[in-house]
């Protein structure tokens, strides 16, 4: 029989397990934050997100990282399905151990994953997505999908602030008094358009017809014929999934009434060549733009992504950007990537980002973890004009003024 360890060899043993813990703890300390990016890579509106969502974790890792640790993004092109993103989803919870996700500028996309965020308990935040009941589902079942946060506007806050510019720039300032809804069939129009159909009359447009086409939709011109038929003053658009084609018709058939609304494959700044220019005098709604300082973080973040991949980003990338710096503050103050620990943190988000202040509604408002709109995030309307993206409101963040084609014949005063 072995005679028992001195006191002496107890407390060499005791200090050499107590160091291999705390190399051992020194080595999970120095792991990388993993951020899954699932997007559209493909879209035009979608490939800003991974590109941007790279941009903040360099720039993170340049300035050391979260307290040492790197931040890597694990990225997968999702083609634009719901499957293919349900199965990276897995995967990325799985074999990639992510600790958080970003997922997706679609509606569809991000209410097939919501169910799958709360059963692996990943937190996940969409960049662009804005169907009501994406916040709306964490609302009615807090403790089970409290795992998702709407980084971006819902719908109703993007019906709200197209009534807020058209009120401005349109019923005040040129006279209009009627409008056609034109939006694409999609989960984020149906909450988008029974707002625009609610607010549009408050704000002095007569709805004169509700137009909803399938995003297949490749000839336009039934649809614009009949409304040069209503003979509205103005086409308020809720468009994402298409875009080329109908600005490319509106423009080709010389369509008498301006365009203004949610136009998302507007929002990149390689519109103008994708429509070779036919998206002049377009006004549609983003969250930031290239020329405006939202923040002081705004321009720098445009002026380098063009810098690095040749265009400015589309909205979406803004809010992707945001959200890794966000998202990896969230861990700092949380101390932990525990995802319960995580989500208590990013509830309590107030941060500076491009597109303004982001912080999120509570459990006990309709829109739980939703952004809120307000003054500090109301985003702005922008119109193409002369190959440029122009922020035309709100006025105090305006670099220029509302200025239509020729063909455009219902503006007073144009």
């Amino acid at each position: 029989m072995k005679p028992l360890p001195s006191a002496a060899d107890r407390l060499r043993l005791l200090a050499v397990a107590s160091a291999g813990l705390g190399l051992a703890a020194a080595a999970h300390a120095a792991d990388p934050i993993k951020i899954g990016v699932i997007a559209e890579a493909q879209a035009i509106a979608g490939a800003s997100i991974p590109q941007a969502a790279q941009m903040a974790a360099d720039e993170i890792n340049a300035a050391g990282g979260m307290n040492g640790r790197k931040v890597e993004i694990v990225t997968y092109d999702n083609k634009s399905s719901s499957t293919d993103s349900v199965r990276a989803f897995q995967r990325a919870a799985s074999e990639d151990k992510v600790h958080a996700v970003i997922a997706s500028y679609v509606s569809e996309v991000v209410l097939a994953l919501e169910p799958w965020a709360a059963r692996l308990k990943l937190p996940m935040v969409t960049p662009g997505a804005a169907s009501n009941e994406i916040s709306k589902a964490v609302h009615a079942d807090y403790e089970h999908n409290k795992y998702t946060f709407h980084g971006y506007l819902t719908s109703a806050a993007l019906a709200q602030e197209v009534c807020d510019a058209a009120k401005d720039l349109l019923v005040d300032a040129r006279k209009m008094k009627t409008a056609v809804v034109m939006s694409e069939d999609a989960a984020w129009t149906k909450p988008l358009d029974e707002s625009y159909l609610d607010c549009l009359p408050k704000v002095g447009l007569k709805v004169l017809d509700h137009i909803r086409f399938s995003p297949d939709t490749t000839d336009f011109t039934p649809i614009f014929n009949k409304i040069e038929g209503a003979k509205p003053d103005v086409i308020i658009t809720g468009i994402s999934h298409v875009g080329v084609q109908p600005t490319v018709q509106w423009k080709s058939q010389q369509v008498p009434m301006p365009m203004l609304g949610i136009s998302s494959q507007a929002s990149n700044s390689t519109f103008w060549k994708d429509t070779n220019g036919a998206t002049e005098g377009v006004l549609y709604q983003a969250v930031s733009s290239p020329d405006v300082a939202v923040t002081a973080k705004t321009i720098p973040f445009a002026e380098n992504f063009k810098k690095k991949f040749g265009n400015y980003p589309s909205y979406c990338g803004y809010t992707a950007y945001d959200e890794v710096y966000y998202i990896v503050d969230a861990i700092r103050r949380a101390g932990s990537t525990d995802p319960d620990k995580m989500v208590d943190a990013l509830e309590k988000t107030d941060w500076v980002g491009t597109v303004g202040r982001v912080r999120f509604y509570g459990k006990d408002e309709p829109f739980t973890h939703s952004l809120r709109y307000g003054k500090d995030l109301s985003g702005l309307i922008l119109q193409w004009q002369n190959g440029k993206q122009t922020t035309v409101w709100p006025t105090n963040l305006a670099t220029g003024k509302i200025a239509f084609p020729s063909f455009i014949k219902t503006i007073a005063g144009n």
